[in-house]
């Protein structure tokens, strides 16, 4: 940075030092340029007044065209002429710089050629010009302006560079410690939160994302611990009975059965098989979204399921609406398939399902006329391996996948699934995106 800020002050340092110099060398030429009118004008056939020196003017030569000085002031009396180069053949007059050997500092010169008329009636047609010269000022001809701008870019570009090592510090310090801050952010230690600047600007919003991140994070490997704990401990129960199992068989096989051994053991192989689908199925539901959805008839799909458990306790179904969602078929199926399979297990007499639009959601509840659920326990029944008593005992080879299933599967689709208040029984709710509400004729 800084020295981009060198290069660019380099650039509009040398294009002020052109001017101003541009704009002196213009001043002195103007009054070398007014010497000279003023002297040619001045003179007569068979009279050239002696040149007098005017305002800036230091130096006035009169040479011919043998390049002799035929009249000069004092200040160049027995001097060379200033220059040997005359004005092209298109202009009278030329503005130059001189260096000759007798002044160290160079000479700003303006040649007159003095016109044919002039030069016919004083010099018999010989061609004449008048030279008119001033020193460069001190700022010029020592280099002080280039020296006094050089200084003033370098002072420029170091104080540039330093304000904007400051600003730059001050403004990337909270993203350092952001920065530090997550780096500390391990998997054993996901509780840091990186600090947030006061405001709301980049940098304060990339604090707040970070914090998000970093709290979505933790949720994420924190609920992926419980799964993985309460998945070990889910399968430890059978991989025990069956190790018993088989080394009674093999410390007491004269009072073992090994029918009935082998028996129990493909039995405990099926429970594995079934929890490895379950846990399979939520984790493929939970780290990939729905895919290639379709508009589906949520009335039908509904229907369908209800005529797939026609046997066991009734199911009665009262809609207000057609509803159409758009998603998977075999995932919406298998969560209104989980929901009436549970209302049927735990219901008394019978299964209500009512399907209604309201706010843009088709809504389904599935009311059993059971024993219900706590409300304590009505979001624990969502989590993997929740099984609460009366579930254990009415379905004791469950797993209690099912419901945390239904709920990723209903999240996948942007719904909600949840368990509401009722007087009696468990009522569960689906709510999903409806593309539209067609409604039932009355």
């Amino acid at each position: 940075m800084g020295l981009l800020f060198l290069i660019v002050l380099t650039v509009v340092g040398a294009f002020v030092d052109g001017w101003i110099r541009s704009k002196i060398e213009a001043d002195v030429f103007r009054d070398t340029r007014r010497a000279t009118f003023e002297w040619a004008d001045a003179m007569q056939p068979g009279y050239v007044p002696p040149p007098e020196s005017t305002g800036h003017v230091d130096y006035l030569q009169l040479v011919d065209d043998q390049e002799r000085v035929t009249a000069a002031n004092a200040a160049t009396a027995g001097k060379p002429p200033l220059t040997t180069v005359r004005p092209p053949a298109d202009d009278r007059i030329l503005n130059l710089i001189e260096y000759p050997s007798w002044d160290d500092r160079g000479i700003l010169v303006t040649i007159l050629r003095l016109s044919p008329q002039a030069a016919h009636l004083v010099w018999n047609g010989r061609p004449h010009y008048v030279y008119a010269g001033d020193e460069q000022p001190p700022g010029l001809a020592n280099h002080y302006l280039e020296i006094g701008i050089g200084i003033a870019v370098l002072f420029a570009s170091a104080a540039a560079a330093w304000a904007t090592w400051v600003v730059v510090g001050r403004t990337l310090r909270p993203v350092k410690a952001i920065s530090e801050r997550m780096r500390e952010a391990t998997a054993s230690d996901l509780s840091l939160r990186v600090p947030a600047p006061p405001g709301d600007d980049e940098i304060a919003q990339l604090a707040h994302n970070s914090n998000t991140y970093l709290e979505r994070l933790e949720k994420a490997v924190t609920s992926q611990r419980r799964f993985a704990s309460m998945a070990s401990h889910e399968l430890r129960s059978p991989v025990t009975a069956l190790h018993v199992q088989l080394d009674e068989a093999l410390t007491y096989p004269q009072q073992v059965d090994p029918h009935e051994t082998i028996q129990t053991a493909l039995h405990t192989t099926e429970r594995f098989q079934a929890i490895i689908d379950e846990l399979l199925a939520y984790t493929r539901v939970k780290e990939t979204r729905t895919s290639a959805p379709e508009p589906l008839d949520l009335s039908a799909l509904l229907q369908e399921e209800m005529a797939a458990l026609s046997f066991g306790t009734p199911i009665w179904l009262k809609a207000t609406c057609h509803p159409t969602v758009l998603g998977s078929r075999v995932q919406l199926g298998g969560v209104l398939c989980n929901l009436l399979a549970n209302a049927q297990r735990h219901a008394h007499s019978r299964v209500d399902v009512t399907l209604e639009c309201a706010g843009g959601q088709a809504v389904v509840t599935v009311q059993d006329d059971g024993e219900g659920i706590s409300p304590e326990d009505r979001e624990r029944v969502f989590e993997p391996f929740v099984r609460l008593a009366e579930g254990q005992r009415l379905d004791p080879g469950g797993c209690g996948l099912g419901l945390a299933l239904s709920r990723e599967m209903v999240n996948a689709h942007r719904g909600s699934l949840a368990i509401e208040d009722s007087l009696k029984g468990a009522r569960f709710v689906l709510r999903l995106p409806a593309m539209n509400e067609d409604r039932e004729s009355a």
